[in-house]
């Protein structure tokens, strides 16, 4: 929003992403047991996924319903992704990596709910997620192949030369993994939602107003594209990950 400051204006875009307590004031301090805007719009993303899979599905039929339909089609998308990109001895991490995808899915798209708040906005999230999958995979490829996994870093394909060279390179690259895979979800979702509070703020401008109400539409639709793609980018990236586990020679 806008405000007048010295006969100009000033816009506040980050302060949609202040974690704060949900009963009292602003100002409030924040404890580890204090039940915050942050922790309301997590737990909100999580019930809209139980809602979907465990409630709406509980009647399930040979003819769907719509919402069984919807369920299905989340379902068979994530269930291809997992076996196409990572083979069919990955299906059965298929559960933890579909829980992943709904998530981060469902908290994108409340998100955009006017007056919302973005968890996945948070680093504090998105860390735990990307680094979650690091350590899972690294454990996981350490405990399927034993030391031999350590062939992932070594380019047996390059000149015998260059391959200590590559081997750091991979090295490096391998642990920068969960920093850009988190940072990369935040990233996208907090410059969006901020994009958006300026046009907001533009909007209550007369002179400019329809001009930024254009912006807005524009700027939120290419949001609910963000929200899917981020949601898809997050999985994608973990099923390539869990790929190198599994296969590390490959």
């Amino acid at each position: 929003m806008a405000e007048s400051a010295e006969g100009g204006l000033v816009f506040h875009p980050m302060d949609q992403f202040i974690v704060k307590p949900l009963f009292g004031e602003a100002g409030d301090p924040v404890g580890m047991l204090t039940l915050t805007n942050h922790t309301f719009w997590l737990a909100l993303a999580v019930l809209s996924v139980v809602l979907l899979f465990v409630v709406g599905t509980r009647g399930r039929a040979i003819v769907p319903s719509r919402t069984q339909s919807v369920a299905e089609l989340f379902y068979g998308f994530v269930y291809k992704m997992v076996e196409d990109v990572t083979g069919k001895d990955a299906i059965r991490y298929f559960p933890y990596i579909f829980t992943l995808f709904l998530f981060i899915f469902f908290a994108n798209f409340l998100a955009l709910i006017p007056m919302s708040y973005s968890p996945t906005s948070m680093i504090a999230v998105t860390a735990v997620l990307g680094f979650g999958v690091f350590f899972a995979v690294t454990i996981l490829g350490f405990v399927k192949n034993g030391a031999s996994f350590l062939g992932l870093f070594w380019v047996s394909s390059a000149p015998l030369a260059l391959r200590p060279i590559l081997a750091v390179i991979e090295v490096i690259s391998y642990f920068v993994r969960p920093v850009s895979h988190s940072i990369r979800l935040a990233g996208n979702i907090m410059a969006g939602h901020a994009v958006l509070k300026v046009f907001a703020g533009f909007a209550a401008i007369g002179a400019v107003a329809p001009l930024a109400i254009f912006g807005i539409v524009g700027i939120f639709a290419l949001e609910v594209l963000v929200a899917a793609i981020q949601a898809y980018v997050f999985t994608i990236l973990t099923c390539v990950y869990l790929k190198d586990a599994l296969h590390p020679h490959h």
